[in-house]
């Protein structure tokens, strides 16, 4: 199955509301990020265990390890978590900088290095989500 169908298989599978809320984040990062690449991550590793939930991964971003080594990832990853929906803004060096410049202006939301957690998406400002990936996205110079 290809990145697109994976998407939408792991998006239908929710239970609503968060299947719709999946959607419309689905959506709105398609706008913010027209273009960019899509990933889909399933969460298993090499041998099939699982090790993190599945994610809808956006753009392109280039781990660097401290050994060296370098891995492709996404810029911006989209899951369900048991909670509700968490959004990763990958590659910021600065941990506290979303904390501090959107957590208070996200709505209800739990706000980490490069994690953001809401249970709905009614419960956030999707203009200061949107806001928060952009700035990810360029801070890091990479789509």
């Amino acid at each position: 199955m290809n990145v697109q169908g994976q998407i939408k298989e792991y998006i239908t599978s929710q239970a609503e509301p968060k299947r719709g809320d999946m959607q419309d984040l689905h959506n709105h990062i398609l706008k913010v990020l027209p273009g960019c690449k899509l990933w889909f991550d399933s969460g298993k590793n090499s041998e099939g265990k699982i090790v993190s939930n599945p994610n809808i991964g956006y753009g392109f971003y280039t781990i660097k390890y401290a050994d060296g080594k370098t891995r492709d990832f996404f810029q911006i990853g989209l899951s369900a978590n048991k909670t509700g929906i968490s959004v990763y803004i990958m590659g910021m060096k600065d941990k506290t900088y979303l904390a501090q410049n959107f957590g208070k202006k996200l709505g209800k939301a739990s706000v980490t290095g490069y994690c953001i957690k809401f249970k709905t998406l009614r419960e956030i400002n999707i203009d200061i989500l949107e806001a928060a990936i952009r700035y990810g996205v360029g801070v890091t110079g990479v789509k």
